[in-house]
């Protein structure tokens, strides 16, 4: 490989990265149907460099997901390295809460019924599941939460209790996610 190709696929993977967090950006605050040109601008590239690397607006929409999928299931550990369990856990969640309060209208087109979002539930639960339970079991094992909900019902009720409410602020999911966080520690003392 030369020198000359290695650089153009630094240049390209320079690219996708800007386009995935720009994209991130722009969909927190227009929406997953935002315009091609706000998500480029800000990216700093071409709309042909963003199509070249995701040809249709799906798979921008599943490298954001996979890539904030990512991040909070790598946190897990640096978290449980740099804090007792019930703090890593809890900002744990917090990081979770955000990745799923970020996303104006993501929902509604991984649940649209497009193919290419198909494997993103299982992804989810294979990236975030472990590391969940890693924290969980930890938490329990230290008396600060109880022991009797698993990794899998918890993402899902999080994800439940962050999907926007009418007439609800949009803090609502995070004070109602703060309540349920609650309900793990009662009864952790005397199991």
């Amino acid at each position: 490989m030369t020198q000359d190709t290695r650089r153009r696929r630094a240049d390209a993977q320079r690219n996708v990265e800007a386009l995935i967090e720009a994209a991130r950006t722009v969909f927190a605050t227009s929406g997953v149907d935002a315009p091609a040109k706000e998500i480029t601008d800000l990216a700093g590239v071409g709309v042909g460099t963003l199509y070249r690397h995701f040809p249709q607006r799906s798979d921008l929409v599943k490298a954001v997901v996979r890539t904030g999928i990512d991040a909070v299931a790598d946190a897990g550990p640096e978290l449980s390295a740099a804090h007792p369990p019930e703090r890593a856990l809890s900002l744990w969640i917090d990081r979770f809460v955000e990745l799923l309060g970020t996303k104006r209208g993501l929902a509604s087109a991984l649940h649209s019924g497009d193919p290419a979002f198909e494997g993103l539930p299982g992804y989810f639960m294979e990236r975030l599941g472990p590391t969940l339970t890693a924290l969980l079991d930890a938490a329990a094992a230290d008396g600060a939460i109880r022991g009797d909900l698993g990794a899998e019902d918890l993402l899902h009720a999080i994800a439940l209790l962050c999907q926007p409410a009418p007439g609800r602020e949009p803090g609502h999911g995070r004070r109602m996610v703060a309540v349920l966080v609650d309900g793990l520690r009662y009864g952790a003392a005397e199991a």
